[in-house]
């Protein structure tokens, strides 16, 4: 059986376009458009179109011939059959609010039974003692707990919209950074494979030399053991012919002859000389270069696969007015000039510092610093908390909000409670500075060799922003999130 908002719907497709009822004797004109034949006449009534120019549809304009209407016999069947389809649905709406079993109509309903009643149903002696409220009444109650229901699976789903944004906003980041990972990877072992290259024709051009002089000193020792045998098979026939002679010929210059193979001294040549053994011998040391570039690529390549790289960039908000920034913000430089800056409560007043933009809340990230310090210049790298004083002295050590190194001229200090002198292998001209701000970390490692410089452990409860102070005429910085960072012009 059609549903009423099904046959509603037909009905609506057999509506005539002038009086929006159901079309009675349904006409259709030249365009293909269907009306009721008496709107049809009274339309053309009514328009009282110019006899040399024909009337036109009321819904496309298309002219039509008045005298050419064609009874659709076909659609005034469709129309028929509509209606019946209307009237059977309308009894049976009427027959879903009669009592199937008392042929009533329906006007309570039992709140212990969950069941709709008639007079009838009411009096009977199971509902008697029951709650019954009139059907309005009772959906009141309802009506509010859906609406109730309703609110709250709203909200639950606007929550679960928000954490699915949220969380494909995370995934996006996260196949950002595997990305990030991949090129590094790609990348990094690119660099190896040229270094192993490189390594490997210097290696074999090396025992090329090696393999030469070998069989260079091998041909010379060849001659000069032959020169010798020579001279001892000439010496040998010499005395074997002497000692097959008669006494009187044996006896003659006897002693000089003896003599000549007494004092003969055999020189025992040798086949690799000292000097060519201690090359061999010191070969292996030659791969010490590969065996240190290769540790330093392992623990490089796990570093940065750890940490992100932050691509951070200088806040001219932050800026001390003796700081000259790029345009790009990715490099500053001291003059003792001051700068045109506004005073905002950002910007450091005293300490020659500047802040990078961002911050961080989470996560583990990397950046690399190169340093350029003029004589008697220093450069302060590290983090410092959100709140850190802009205003008046700072004091840079970490229960002021601070967590840094300072370069100087010929020293690094790590600015701890009590500043701490550093001993280094060699004086740092990349400083790679990372956090892990959930484990507490603030490592700071010469970018280039990867020696380890100082760590600060700490417990971050705000946004910690990347940090840099410069001083002395002359001294600048750039930034980097690799390593690698180019040289300031």
């Amino acid at each position: 059986m059609a549903s009423a908002a099904s046959v509603s719907s037909l009905a609506d497709e057999v509506n005539c376009p002038v009086c929006q009822g159901t079309l009675r004797e349904p006409v259709t004109i030249d365009c293909g458009h269907n009306f009721c034949r008496v709107c049809l006449t009274r339309y053309l009534e009514i328009t009282s179109p110019d006899p040399e120019e024909p009337p036109t549809c009321p819904l496309c304009k298309e002219p039509f011939r008045p005298g050419n209407f064609r009874p659709n016999w076909q659609l005034a069947n469709v129309v028929e059959n509509i209606e019946r389809l209307k009237l059977v649905s309308q009894m049976d709406s009427d027959e879903e609010d009669v009592c199937p079993e008392h042929g009533e109509k329906v006007y309570f309903f039992c709140e212990d039974d969950e069941m709709q009643l008639c007079v009838v149903c009411r009096e009977a002696w199971e509902h008697r003692a029951h709650t019954v409220r009139f059907l309005e009444d009772a959906a009141g109650p309802y009506r509010e707990q859906i609406q109730k229901c309703l609110e709250c699976l709203r909200k639950e789903r606007e929550e679960i919209q928000a954490i699915q944004s949220r969380e494909n906003r995370r995934i996006q980041v996260l196949l950002t950074q595997v990305a990030t990972k991949k090129q590094k990877v790609i990348s990094e072992f690119a660099h190896l494979s040229q270094f192993l290259e490189e390594q490997q024709s210097i290696l074999l051009a090396q025992l090329e030399k090696l393999d030469e002089d070998i069989l260079k000193h091998r041909d010379e020792f060849d001659v000069l053991v032959t020169g010798e045998i020579g001279r001892f098979n000439t010496l040998i026939e010499e005395l074997e012919e002497k000692k097959e002679r008669p006494a009187r010929e044996l006896l003659t210059d006897i002693r000089s002859t003896l003599i000549r193979c007494e004092t003969r001294r055999c020189r025992k040549p040798v086949a690799i000389s000292p000097e060519l053994g201690q090359r061999i011998r010191d070969f292996p040391q030659q791969a010490f270069p590969l065996r240190r570039e290769m540790k330093l690529f392992l623990e490089k390549l796990s570093f940065e696969l750890d940490y992100e790289p932050a691509h951070i960039s200088l806040d001219p908000r932050t800026s001390h007015p003796k700081l000259l920034l790029s345009e790009d913000y990715q490099q500053a430089r001291f003059s003792y000039k001051w700068q045109k800056s506004p005073d905002n409560p950002q910007r450091f007043d005293r300490a020659t510092c500047v802040l990078a933009h961002g911050g961080f809340t989470e996560g583990r990230h990397t950046w690399v610093v190169s340093v350029d310090l003029a004589h008697g210049g220093s450069c302060t790298l590290g983090v410092v908390s959100r709140d850190i004083r802009r205003k008046g002295e700072l004091r840079m050590r970490p229960e002021e909000g601070v967590w840094a190194v300072r370069l100087a001229w010929g020293f690094v200090s790590a600015l701890s409670s009590f500043p701490t002198r550093l001993t280094l292998e060699e004086q740092p001209q990349q400083v790679r500075v990372s956090i892990d701000y959930e484990v507490g970390w603030v490592t700071f490692a010469n970018a280039i060799t990867q020696e380890p410089i100082y760590t600060f452990t700490a417990s971050f409860t705000q946004k910690v922003f990347p940090f840099f102070g410069l001083w002395g005429r002359g001294s600048k910085f750039s930034l980097s999130s690799q390593e690698g960072a180019g040289t300031l012009s």
